[in-house]
């Protein structure tokens, strides 16, 4: 769920690192976290729309590695300066999101389900949320429904990803090894085992960082290509975002949970979102339909949006005891949208800039895992 500010650039001492701005990248994010929220609030009609998710996972790999491969290059990359990035980013939303959800839960569940959500939040805190969760059910069992923390699996497979790929990233530099090979090598392995996993434990290839490794190095394949090989992506710029949206469309219209997920399957929203991606700002679709202000507005909270969104529907079914009326399903959309722009606004984006905030949000996300 990684995302950057218009401002970045502006603000950030480490600017060179940073990739330049891009609204459409923005606007994707607002499709892959509508997707999402579809088909958490209506999956009878929505039935692919966790293809989200994939997307969500590609856009990430692409903006770490572009950091990461930048600052290496340049020397300027730093480890610490790196963490503390993502510590304010990921963490004010995510903080905030559990504890309310602590709160509510304290009056609304039962003290065996109030214990399940503590070792939830507990697991989201240190970031292991998709081992839990695999050890627990599948993703689409019915007992999914009653889990207000579920979706806190695809933020751990990012924060392991942001643990190990900057260290792998400057053990690699040092040594003076190709960063494409290793990506490359990454994605092909990451992806044989996702095939595997597949037929032998579909569990453990939805979950599990080995088997979902690849979508982030597609991002990082990409990344790569932009800062290296640019020619190759600025010819057919056009043709490449077509080519982008139509995987996308195909994939929201032909996958549901019934197919064994991600395996092949998961190529049509990964590669569309790596066509998309690689067209570039000024590609029609991506200038005049992505880069809207709408579609950016909803990237830049899609991160809240996203936290938000879930946990609504969640209690919704748990207090009804059954998935909730069509007509809450509706209304937790707008209220969603409501607390991740007030999250965005009042939370996400000071703490962005605060430079000695990290400590503090380490030591309150300690808090936080400890009271789960």
């Amino acid at each position: 769920m990684n995302s950057y500010s218009p401002t970045a650039a502006s603000t950030n001492p480490l600017a060179l690192t940073h990739p330049k701005y891009r609204p459409d990248i923005d606007g994707l994010r607002a499709v892959a976290v509508l997707s999402v929220v579809g088909f958490h609030a209506f999956p009878g009609r929505a039935k692919g729309g966790f293809i989200g998710v994939d997307i969500f996972f590609v856009i990430s790999g692409y903006l770490i590695s572009s950091i990461i491969f930048s600052g290496l290059e340049t020397g300027s990359f730093r480890i610490t300066d790196f963490y503390q990035r993502r510590i304010r980013r990921i963490f004010p939303a995510l903080i905030l999101v559990m504890l309310a959800s602590l709160s509510f839960g304290w009056f609304a569940l039962l003290a065996e389900e109030y214990t399940q959500l503590g070792k939830h939040v507990a697991s989201g805190a240190a970031f292991v949320s998709n081992l839990i969760f695999y050890s627990e059910s599948g993703y689409f069992d019915n007992a999914a429904g009653t889990k207000p923390m579920l979706h806190l699996w695809t933020l751990a497979i990012e924060e392991q990803f942001y643990i190990y790929w900057p260290l792998m990233l400057a053990f690699v530099w040092k040594r003076k090894w190709s960063f494409l090979r290793l990506t490359a090598l990454i994605a092909v392995l990451s992806f044989a085992a996702n095939i595997y996993l597949v037929s032998h434990n579909p569990s453990a290839a939805f979950y599990w960082p080995i088997s979902r490794s690849w979508e982030l190095m597609i991002g990082g394949i990409l990344a790569y290509i932009t800062l290296h090989k640019q020619k190759l992506l600025i010819e057919r710029k056009n043709l490449q975002s077509v080519i982008g949206f139509a995987l996308l469309g195909a994939g929201l219209a032909l996958i549901t949970k019934d197919n064994a997920f991600p395996s092949w399957w998961a190529l049509m929203p990964t590669l569309g979102a790596f066509f998309i991606i690689s067209g570039g700002p000024d590609a029609w679709l991506n200038k005049y339909l992505l880069s809207s202000t709408p579609m950016v507005w909803i990237g830049l909270i899609s991160y809240p949006l996203y936290l938000w969104h879930w946990p609504i529907l969640a209690f919704a079914r748990i207090l009804e005891s059954e998935p909730p009326y069509r007509n809450i399903r509706i209304a937790s959309v707008p209220l969603s949208i409501l607390l991740a722009t007030i999250t965005y606004v009042c939370a996400e984006k000071p703490l962005r800039s605060a430079k000695k905030a990290a400590i503090y949000l380490l030591f309150t996300m300690s808090c936080t895992a400890t009271l789960g």
